[in-house]
């Protein structure tokens, strides 16, 4: 089974679950703003994406700058806690399959994923 955490409002989002439902595989679709993920998910899915908080980020977004998370002395737990609070900040969309899971920009990510 293969998750996308979707924002059906973003273009990169809609063209990965189409996609993956190009696929033929069955999709477990999650749409993140409205079933914000916890930190526990959070920090497991950062494991699987093998990255750091910070990169999972989406550092244009107005609640970056409002919270101050450019300040580079911010902890793990304090970024992930701030994704909690405001799942807009995520990058999306992340797609996952089993223990792994990649970011899907550029689609060619996704690809690596699936084979």
């Amino acid at each position: 089974m293969i998750k996308i955490l979707h924002n059906p409002r973003c273009s990169k989002s809609r063209e990965a679950l189409a996609l993956l439902q190009q696929q033929a595989q069955p999709v477990e679709v999650v749409e993140y703003l409205k079933t914000p993920l916890t930190a526990d998910e959070l920090t497991t899915l950062l494991g699987m994406l093998a990255i750091p908080a910070r990169q999972l980020l989406r550092s244009k977004e107005e609640e970056y700058k409002q919270l101050g998370l450019d300040n580079m002395a911010l902890s793990e737990q304090q970024l992930i806690a701030a994704m909690v609070q405001q799942p807009k900040l995520m990058e999306r969309p992340v797609i996952i399959k089993g223990n792994k899971a990649v970011i899907g920009r550029p689609a060619s990510n996704i690809l690596s994923l699936l084979s």
